[in-house]
């Protein structure tokens, strides 16, 4: 069925009164969005962060009467409402929409990563199928095609493999399939260890081959390779871990880093690995190395 949206302008100080009368007011669903494009870089811990001019969308029923709506929001926020604007918009497959947009996608020589819901354009290529559950990695974003990049072109043979922040188990996976033997998982979010051993299983990879694990849990045995893929102010923070699980001669690769961070990443490994040049995509870093 149609729905009625309301779009309001607001400014962070505004979003709990407006959220909280539009859910009064019988909204079913409310969300923030960017009116700007303006980036939000690495929240602290626990906080909510708002651009500085955000957007405030409510679905309503079809049937909801917009200026009986506005009178009622304006009495509930005891003043005028900020800039507003009423439309109809029509229902679809949300679902069924987001997976039509989620495409296979090649990365470096011989690495394809195949939503499991479509056939692999190369058949006798390295295919990763993938589900990617709660919106954990799926290979579109900078930071992980820059991950899968680099592990495209790694001989890993005779490797072991630690994925640090494992997420969807995407880095993991396609390091295995690309002739690793064994692959380890850690991941702070316990939905993502589900994640992660749902794509091991659909690509037909045993649980003795990757093994999953809270942080708490993770055997501290150094890795041939390691690739760490989460923000970097934990890159920063954990250096002293992570540089502790690559073997001596193993090989590093780190993202989720903006450009403008990479000098602080680069600083906090430098002691202990031989960096190789930064590797950037649309604004985000890839910083590698191997460990002296």
């Amino acid at each position: 069925m149609p729905w009625l949206q309301v779009r309001l302008a607001i400014t962070p100080e505004q979003a709990a009164t407006y959220e909280d009368a539009l859910l009064e007011v019988g909204a079913v669903s409310v969300t923030f969005m960017d009116a700007e494009d303006q980036p939000i870089f690495e929240p602290d811990l626990g906080t909510t962060p708002l651009w500085s001019n955000t957007h405030l969308l409510a679905l309503f029923e079809a049937d909801t009467d917009p200026e009986a709506l506005a009178a009622h929001l304006r009495l509930l926020t005891d003043g005028e409402l900020p800039e507003h604007q009423f439309e109809s918009i029509a229902d679809q497959d949300w679902e069924r929409s987001w997976m039509d947009g989620f495409a296979p996608m090649r990365f470096g020589r011989r690495l394809w990563i195949v939503p499991s819901w479509h056939d692999a354009p190369e058949p006798d290529a390295v295919n990763l199928l993938l589900d990617p559950g709660l919106a954990f990695g799926t290979g579109t974003h900078p930071t992980t095609a820059l991950c899968l990049q680099w592990l495209d072109a790694q001989e890993l043979g005779d490797c072991s493999v630690l994925d640090f922040g494992c997420g969807s188990g995407i880095l993991a996976i396609a390091a295995l399939l690309l002739g690793a033997p064994r692959a380890v998982g850690t991941d702070i979010d316990p939905q993502a260890l589900e994640a992660s051993r749902d794509n091991a299983g659909r690509n037909g990879i045993a649980e003795e081959r990757f093994p999953v694990y809270l942080p708490a849990d993770l055997p501290q045995e150094p890795a041939d390779v390691v690739v760490a893929n989460i923000l970097a102010g934990p890159l920063v923070s954990l250096a002293p871990q992570i540089s502790g699980l690559v073997k001596p001669g193993g090989r590093l690769a780190l993202s989720g880093i903006l450009a403008e961070q990479a000098e602080e990443v680069r600083a906090a490994y430098a002691s202990d690995f031989l960096l190789d040049p930064t590797a950037t995509q649309d604004g985000w870093v890839r910083i590698s190395g191997i460990r002296r």
